[in-house]
């Protein structure tokens, strides 16, 4: 059984490296792409504001209290 548990992880890590590795290839002239060509601002007002970096942390957070009050349960039910 511990040995399942070991490789189940592993052949998780080793799809995720080889779906991650055409995502790379997208840039065709190995270097950062330039700025894009004319245009105003990306978004209107102009101080964009991005929310992407607090949703992250708030489904991090989540995630870790919901993973615990789990723990927790099973816990609790194994006393029992």
């Amino acid at each position: 059984m511990k040995k399942i548990n070991f490789l189940i992880p592993l052949a998780l890590l080793v799809l995720m490296m080889c779906v991650s590795d055409p995502s790379v290839a997208q840039v065709a002239g190995g270097g950062p792409p330039g700025p894009p060509a004319g245009g105003g601002p990306p978004c209107w007002p102009p101080p964009c504001v991005p929310i992407d970096g607090g949703l992250g942390f708030l489904l991090a957070a989540g995630a870790l209290i919901g993973g615990k009050k789990i723990y927790d349960s099973k816990r609790e039910s194994s006393k029992s």
